[in-house]
């Protein structure tokens, strides 16, 4: 596991990576670092309009569904952008990895430090919604937050593994891309496993679309205490953080195994 540990043997070189990533997001903005608040809180107002104000979608003894709907896009939002943004990490940045030798694993690591940012401001920002309009869920809110860090490991590891490939295989960016779409679907986050047409009919494709999705059990864990104030399941608790150290071995894996590539092929 060094390709993790050169993070802390090489923190100043990250923090560069991570401060010059986060400026080129932003430059030329007159607003500069601010959007960092603005574009996520844009993002969760879009969505709340065309689902629960335009097509009026309430799902089966849900309420507050504007708040169900902003409770679980924090997460996936963080994973779609921190997969296709890593994906090109290690190609857009080919120029420096072939003059300068150095932790190329930090390349995609920074980029996903980057849209953490973004992460912690939709959280925040659901986390005072939250607290101002389900009272039951004062007590078990903060409990979003360690979920919400756990889930961030596993996408580190799971854009480490992405972007090595992607270095050497350039359709993996694409298959990404394809796949995001699709996979948004799968992924509960407009409406309840619970509440779909046949649930109670063919009860094991929900188990399908529940346990063999990896980001289904980290939005219904991180959702549980925010919106519905219980603790999470300790199935969905327990998959999040066997799925982080799968992802983080997979990625490290993955990365040694063409880290010797990069450089010739990015």
């Amino acid at each position: 596991m060094g390709v993790y540990a050169d993070l802390l043997r090489h923190r100043e070189l990250f923090g560069s990576l991570f401060r010059r990533d986060l400026r080129a997001k932003y430059k030329g903005s007159v607003l500069g670092l601010a959007w960092t608040l603005a574009l996520p809180a844009a993002l969760l107002l879009v969505y709340l309009v065309v689902f629960a104000v335009l097509w009026k979608a309430e799902p089966t003894e849900t309420d507050d569904y504007w708040l169900f709907l902003l409770c679980g896009l924090p997460p996936w939002v963080f994973f779609a952008t921190s997969l296709q943004a890593g994906a090109r990490s290690l190609v857009e940045n080919a120029p420096i990895i072939r003059k300068v030798r150095f932790p190329r694993q930090l390349v995609p690591l920074s980029v996903v430090a980057t849209e953490l940012v973004a992460f912690a401001a939709m959280t925040a920002i659901v986390l005072v919604l939250a607290l101002w309009f389900r009272p039951e869920s004062r007590d078990l809110a903060w409990l979003a937050v360690p979920i919400a860090a756990v889930f961030v490991v596993f996408v580190a590891g799971l854009a480490l593994a992405v972007a090595s490939l992607n270095a050497i295989f350039r359709d993996v960016e694409f298959v990404v891309t394809a796949a995001l779409l699709p996979w948004f679907f799968l992924t509960p986050v407009l409406y309840q496993l619970d509440d779909l047409p046949g649930a109670e009919d063919r009860p094991w494709l929900i188990d399908v679309l529940h346990w063999g999705n990896p980001v289904t059990p980290a939005v219904e864990a991180y959702r549980a205490p925010l919106y519905a104030g219980e603790l999470p399941s300790a199935g969905d608790a327990i998959y999040v953080c066997v799925a982080a150290v799968v992802a983080l071995v997979l990625g490290a894996v993955v990365f040694n195994a063409v880290d010797d590539r990069i450089a010739s092929e990015a």
